[in-house]
């Protein structure tokens, strides 16, 4: 048996964070345990938990400090609050049934347990740490969380010590605000005034991008942290460096020019799963996208049906073929994406035909007022997604 638990608790600096394991004796948890005991770590001590000195609870638990203890002070925020409350949490849950009386004898804990330098309020550690290894040993018997709820969250998620999101694109259709201008300043001007909301991304363009270098995806997120950013390269060779260069600067996606070579695409799509940022793949003067797309190893994350800013007035949108390339990919992920004279007068043409991202440039960014130029966008595309994230447990 080999049950595992997490629990997050409390407010800094006392905030408590607990990992264990619960298992045999005769199995790896019991192993693990004999070896903590006797193979000691300086600044890393495991200790026997007790309720009271001389009065450890059944299943016996392991200890074992994550913060480093550098003096007497730090060790008496373990042996005593935090070491008392994992043993109080322990004695607990067996007698209220969680673990069963006939595995006392059996089973051992191994508990991790993290306490901040900066914590001085004994009570609240206890408090904090008793409520969190309680927790874990519950979802530990739960098996917490089901897979359901990890796809679930994985992409609303936000850690809180991080203290900024990484969003993804799991819930269109989202507004793709191109900023395809050479003036960084007006973008980061354009950036201030747009609306808050969780379905704009934002386009650092091919203009941006050829005047700054891809160091512009940086730049643009010390005005923005939380934004999902795309690097658009419109790669047509070396598409894994292009890759490589755009992650470097933290780009949420990068764009290759479905005008390059299969070889050149696929090494491109290869590379941008590897590091886990999205590719985007711009089907602009592609005369057959779906043949393009199915000549691929594997499809983008996203697939744009592009018409050109010089083609606006002369060439009619190609939407018709989102449906026909969904249909005949209905067994792969991706999303399609529109670009070329998007307005909010045609809006709605384009979600019928199914598109998943709508790209606008100008109609916004060369606006008087930006943020009601976005807003008539956003009015139809529903609720903002961050009104359904679960922030907490």
């Amino acid at each position: 048996m080999f049950l595992i638990g997490e629990a997050l608790v409390g407010k800094e600096p006392e905030i408590a964070h607990i990992d264990l394991v619960v298992g045999d004796k005769n199995g790896p948890v019991g192993r693990a345990f004999v070896s903590g005991l006797t193979n000691l770590s300086a600044g890393h001590t495991p200790l026997l938990a007790v309720i009271r000195p001389n009065l450890p609870p059944k299943p016996h638990t392991l200890i074992v400090p994550k913060v480093t203890i550098k003096g007497m002070e730090d060790a008496g925020r373990i042996f005593g609050p935090a070491q008392s409350a994992v043993a109080k949490a322990v004695a607990d849950a067996v007698e209220e049934g969680m673990i069963p009386n006939d595995k006392v004898d059996d089973w051992v804990i191994i508990c991790s347990v993290f306490i901040h330098p900066e914590a001085r309020d004994y009570r609240k550690i206890y408090h904090y740490n008793y409520g969190a290894t309680k927790l874990a040993l519950r979802r530990a018997f739960l098996n917490y969380p089901s897979l359901e709820k990890i796809m679930y969250e994985k992409d609303r998620a936000m850690h809180p010590i991080m203290g900024f999101r990484v969003p993804r694109l799991w819930n269109p259709p989202y507004l793709q605000v191109a900023l395809d201008m050479t003036d960084i300043e007006k973008a980061k001007e354009i950036i201030r005034q747009l609306p808050a909301s969780d379905r704009i991304i934002l386009e650092a363009g091919t203009p941006l991008v050829k005047k700054y270098g891809t160091s512009i995806v940086h730049e643009l997120r010390s005005e923005t942290k939380d934004s999902f950013i795309i690097a658009d390269l419109k790669t047509l060779d070396v598409g894994q460096v292009e890759v490589d260069v755009a992650f470097e600067e933290t780009a949420d996606a990068v764009v290759a020019s479905g005008l390059a070579s299969r070889d050149t695409v696929n090494k491109f799509i290869y590379e941008a799963k590897r590091l886990g940022i999205y590719s985007i793949v711009d089907m602009m003067d592609v005369s057959d996208p779906l043949r393009a797309l199915q000549a691929y190893e594997q499809p983008p994350d996203v697939v744009i049906i592009h018409r050109g800013i010089d083609e606006e007035k002369t060439g009619a949108p190609r939407w018709t073929l989102i449906g026909e390339i969904k249909k005949a990919l209905k067994d792969r992920r991706f999303l399609v994406a529109v670009a070329g004279g998007i307005e909010p007068n045609n809006l709605k043409n384009a979600l019928d035909a199914q598109a998943d991202i709508v790209v606008v440039g100008r109609y916004i960014t060369q606006s008087r007022d930006v943020n009601r130029a976005t807003r008539d966008f956003l009015d139809q595309l529903g609720p903002d997604i961050d009104l359904f994230r679960v922030h907490v447990e």
